[in-house]
């Protein structure tokens, strides 16, 4: 870096006034780079062509062959495959789920009972695929809260819980988070709507 400052002549104080200056991203931007920087794993899609063929390869890269689905719609995806599907959670099978919104601020995935019932988000498998679209994109939790209430205006959804961390640490030597750490082995598919 020196080098260069040397070779275009570059004052230290123009430098350190280029770094102090704020980044302005837009919704998708600021979520995805907050989602990669947590180690989530981010896959867009265009089209529901592509959506088939990314989860596709998800399960050949973990070599899954059985998924627990939360969400039954969620069964047109398979079809055409030899994925066995499950309704019933087990720590072993990978969930495949639709989320309430992405929250962009923090990278976070906001959850409710629409997608998990009653199940605690601790509770459920380390490995999750998430299907997501670009309308789900918020700025911060107020905005994704306001979201479902405004979707479930006749019955509010409960178990809103929120995954934060996509780096699954078996080693964490922290007794507050015992037994309830939402960490998961998280791909999402975010699929383009607008």
């Amino acid at each position: 870096m020196n080098f260069f400052k040397k070779l275009f002549n570059i004052p230290e104080k123009v430098d350190e006034e280029i770094q102090k200056q704020e980044v302005n991203l837009s919704l998708d931007d600021l979520f995805v780079h907050n989602f990669v920087e947590k180690g989530g794993k981010f896959l867009y899609c265009l089209h529901q062509k592509e959506v088939l063929e990314n989860l596709s390869n998800i399960l050949k890269e973990n070599n899954w062959n059985t998924l627990t689905l939360l969400n039954e719609d969620l069964a047109t995806y398979f079809s055409d495959s030899n994925v066995v599907l499950k309704t019933d959670l087990k720590e072993s099978i990978p969930v495949f789920t639709k989320c309430e919104h992405l929250i962009a601020d923090n990278g976070n995935i906001l959850f409710s009972s629409n997608q998990l019932k009653s199940i605690k988000l601790s509770s459920m498998p380390q490995n999750f695929i998430v299907l997501a679209t670009t309308s789900q994109l918020v700025k911060d939790m107020g905005q994704g809260l306001t979201g479902i209430k405004i979707n479930n205006k006749d019955s509010l959804p409960t178990n809103i819980s929120t995954v934060s961390n996509y780096k699954i640490n078996k080693n964490q030597d922290n007794f507050l988070d015992y037994g309830n750490s939402n960490s998961k082995n998280l791909y999402l598919l975010l699929l383009e709507d607008l």
